[in-house]
This record gives structure tokens, sequence and C-alpha cells, in this order.
């Protein structure tokens, strides 16, 4: 349907007789109004250049000006391209990150506390907003492990090619002798499924346990079983959330990210099936090794498209966008072929 049929059917006095259908009709519009929004910048964009070069030829335009306009309207036609990728279902939902330190103990810990501020900055730069679902932090410094929720629109899409072994090279803070160490941290993406995704789960399969929460969360948190832990029996699935003070509340959520994870095993499985045949291409594995960051070469490359910066602050700042395009463009382009 289009924008304006979906924007009739939001007059009507009977529109929110059905509270899930309305709320998923006004998603529907508020996203298709923003490609159309995006699409009529880009056309304003490219416009304006054809206007400038015109002006040039008169006389009334430098050739700097043009040129510059001409790599803006470039510019803005590759985003828009790179934006045309996100185009399954899930990619609009919100996203569950989780981190995980690998073997290294205080080492490994550290990195993934890095990982989770260079995951957080680029949500915050991008005007995403981030929860903290679970955390386990380390026994001297850094996290165990963690999950966060993403919330906005698009931030699985984007974010959905994290998954993997995540290696950081570095003369370790933490060793006396000054010693290059290696860690690993591994990162898992899920669409956080909503109202408009309908996911049945038996709650005779599930086995729930409570216990207190750990990390931030204040004296309350802390003092009572409030965090839970669902495990899905037939799947094996296992998930925390200690993000409210209720328990009922995080019990709440457990159960819409059990529903995601499901939801996440059935596409890897479609995907999988799909994949499976074709030759040269990089399976997507929740163990393999998909990026390297090593800081005192000043670099950091993606294994799986070359993709290579040389400026490791700038990454672990939150300046990501670079590697995310590249993957997303990369895989888009395997598709083709």
């Amino acid at each position: 349907m289009t924008i304006e049929e979906n924007e009739q059917l939001s007059a009507d006095p009977n529109f929110w007789d059905d509270p899930k259908r309305a709320q998923g009709i006004l998603k529907t519009v508020k996203l298709n109004k923003n490609w159309v929004e995006q699409y009529r910048a880009v056309e304003a964009t490219v416009g304006d250049a054809e206007v400038l070069l015109e002006f040039q030829k008169e006389g009334e335009a430098t050739e700097e000006e043009v040129d510059a306009q001409y790599e803006k309207a470039i510019e803005a036609l590759d985003d828009l391209e790179f934006r045309s990728t996100l185009n399954q279902p899930e990619d609009e939902l919100n996203a569950i990150l989780e981190i995980n330190a690998g073997a290294g103990g205080t080492e490994a810990c550290d990195w993934a506390s890095m990982l989770l501020r260079m995951y957080v900055m680029w949500a915050e730069k991008n005007g995403f907003k981030t929860s903290t679902l679970h955390l386990v932090d380390g026994d001297t410094a850094g996290i165990k492990s963690v999950g966060i929720e993403i919330s906005g629109d698009y931030a699985f899409g984007l974010l959905k090619g994290e998954n993997g072994v995540h290696r950081l090279v570095r003369i370790s803070p933490f060793n006396s002798q000054g010693k290059r160490m290696t860690s690993f941290a591994s990162v898992f993406v899920h669409p956080m499924i909503d109202d408009r995704i309908e996911i049945e789960v038996n709650p005779s399969d599930l086995k729930w346990d409570t216990f207190r929460a750990s990390g931030a969360g204040g004296q309350h948190v802390n003092k009572t079983e409030s965090a839970v832990r669902a495990t899905h029996i037939p799947s094996g699935i296992v998930v925390e959330c200690q993000q409210e003070r209720s328990q009922h509340q995080n019990r709440d959520k457990a159960i819409q990210m059990l529903k995601s994870r499901l939801y996440e095993a059935e596409l890897e499985r479609k995907r999988a099936e799909k994949d499976k045949i074709e030759a040269g291409k990089m399976k997507n594995e929740w163990g393999s090794q998909i990026r390297s960051y090593v800081l005192d070469d000043r670099w950091v490359k993606d294994l799986r498209t070359g993709y290579k910066v040389t400026n490791p602050d700038k990454v672990l700042a939150g300046d990501i966008d670079g590697f995310l395009k590249a993957f997303l463009m990369n895989k888009t382009s395997q598709r083709k072929m």
C-alpha cells in the first residue's frame, strides 16, 4: 500500500481497535516516508550540481565549486545505494548485540569492554538509544559478557555483519614487561522482534532461574533476585535480562529476547540452505574471525572485505560506518554474481 493509503487508514475512527496492527501501519508509514525523503534529498543534490554546471558554463560559478558539488552528489548517491541494501524485513528492527570475552582472562575482558564502548559510541553518533540487558564484570577489569539493545530504525540491518570474532593485538597495559598480546572477543547480533512478528513459545518449554544482578544497577537491583535467566529446552537457547528493577518486567523482556533469538535462528537456517551451494563465499559462522585491530602498527582490517583503515583510535571511538558499508555492499555484489 502507498503512504497516502496507509495514512487514510490511520484516520479511521476504529484504527486503534487493534493496537498492534495500528502500530505496525504507523511504523511502515514512517519508514516509507524516510525513504521518500532520502530520495528527494539526493534528487535535490544532483539537481544543484546540474544547475551549478550551467552557471559555470555562463561564467557565474568556478570549476572548483562544480567539482565540490559533484563530489557531494556522488557521496549522496553512494549513501542511498548503501541504504538500499537494507531490504530484508528484519533489517528495520532494533538490534540485540552481545559481546563475550574469549580465553585470556583480564586481557580478553578488557577487550570486550573496549568493543562495548565502540558500539555504544557508534549508536550515540547515529542517534540510536542503547540499554543494557545483562552484564557480567571481569574478575579484575573489563567484562566477561554483556548484552545491549540498540534501538532505532534499521539498527539490526546496519549491524548484522558484525557477527564473529574480533581480534585485538596491542602492547598489554596489564603486562609489566610490555609484551605484545593478542586477545579475542565474539560479537553476536540478533534482530529484536516487535509485535508485527508472531513467534509462539510454549511456556512448558521454558526453564526459569532468578539471580541477583551484577554490574551497574543500583543497590535495589543488586540486593534482590530481580534478574532472570530463561532456557528454551527444545533449542537450548539461553537468555538473561537484568535491565529492569522488577522481576516481572525482566521476564517479559527475556521472552522478547528469546523470541528474537528463535527468529534469528530460523533466518540463519534459511540463509544456510540458500548459500550452501555457493562457492567461494565466506561462511557467516559465529566462530569465524572477521576483523583484526592492531594498535601498535596502527591499522584495523576486515578480513572478509579487505577494508582497512590506519586510525584505530577513531574506530574504537565508534567510527565503524566504513566497515558496515563495505560488508553490506560486498554482500550485495556477491548476490549479483
